[in-house]
């Protein structure tokens, strides 16, 4: 039963759906608890209070564990009140007891999204909306006030991408913190920058000169990084993995390294990652 748009009561019944799908939305903090409970008739108020003054940036979901006791059981609940953050579909946060007004407040900061995410996310919308110059501009806003904000910082590189300057682009995806949920997706558009950053040669010339002379590791890593700016990959693999072969020190381990931006830019469960990824680890554990 919907008790308003902020504060809702789950169940085992809807506890996916209203909670685990609602929260790849919005956050949705979940107050377990029960009548008999006497810290949770202080807690619940003051939840509930606090769901309503933030006006939808979070939905309290009430589950009563004597109604659903199968649900207690999954999430492990010894001691109620109970109250576990899901967001973008899994467990992010959590506490036990009645925590007072104040420090409810400090733990929901570091969940809600804050008015520079909100700014991000408006420019994100002009983005798809081919508005590239507003978008663009509010990226730079953004970034002027808050240096390390994440999203924007993915946005602004993005765009930057776009306009073909790839290396203002790196320079911002690169700035994204490892921690942050951004970068899993900042990480593919760093490696095909990377990628992308090789030196492109002649590719008849190059397989001439490796016809000629085919033990040639320079002229075997010249032409994988030309095939591999080409997206080429298939091809690029099997040249990177030649010069591993020979000599895993050539230019830094530059081929090893090559060979992992293309998965991360190929993703883990494609075929090519998954083939050459078995090849490279015979080579290195062998």
């Amino acid at each position: 039963m919907t008790m308003n748009e902020s504060i809702i009561e789950a169940g085992e019944d809807n506890f996916e759906t209203a909670v685990l799908d609602r929260s790849r939305q919005v956050p949705v903090l979940v107050d377990f608890w029960a009548p008999w409970c006497g810290p949770c008739r202080v807690l619940g108020p003051v939840l509930e209070k606090l769901a309503e003054e933030y006006q939808g940036k979070f939905v309290l979901a009430k589950v009563n564990v004597d109604d659903n006791p199968a649900l207690a059981g999954e999430f492990g609940i010894q001691g109620i009140p109970a109250v576990k953050l899901f967001r973008d579909g899994g467990l992010a946060s959590e506490f036990t007891g009645a925590l007072p007004e104040p420090m409810l407040r400090e733990f929901l900061s570091r969940f809600l999204p804050s008015a520079a995410d909100a700014q991000a996310q408006e420019a994100a919308t002009l983005e798809e909306q081919g508005k590239v110059v507003e978008a663009k501009a509010m990226y730079q806003a953004i970034l002027e006030a808050e240096p390390n904000h994440s999203k924007s910082l993915l946005g602004l590189g993005r765009l930057l991408m776009d306009e073909g300057d790839s290396k203002s682009a790196l320079e911002y995806l690169e700035k994204i913190s490892s921690v942050a949920e951004e970068r899993k997706e900042a990480d593919p558009l760093i490696a095909w920058l990377k990628l992308q950053g090789g030196a492109i040669q002649d590719e008849n010339v190059l397989r001439a000169a490796l016809k000629a002379d085919p033990d040639n590791v320079e002229t075997k890593y010249n032409l994988a990084q030309t095939l591999a700016a080409k997206g080429n990959y298939e091809e690029a693999l099997k040249q990177y993995l030649a010069v591993v072969k020979t000599d895993r020190k050539f230019q830094d381990d530059g081929a090893r390294k090559a060979i992992l931006q293309i998965f991360e830019v190929l993703g883990s469960e494609h075929d090519l990652t998954q083939k050459y990824r078995s090849e490279l680890a015979k080579i290195l554990f062998s």
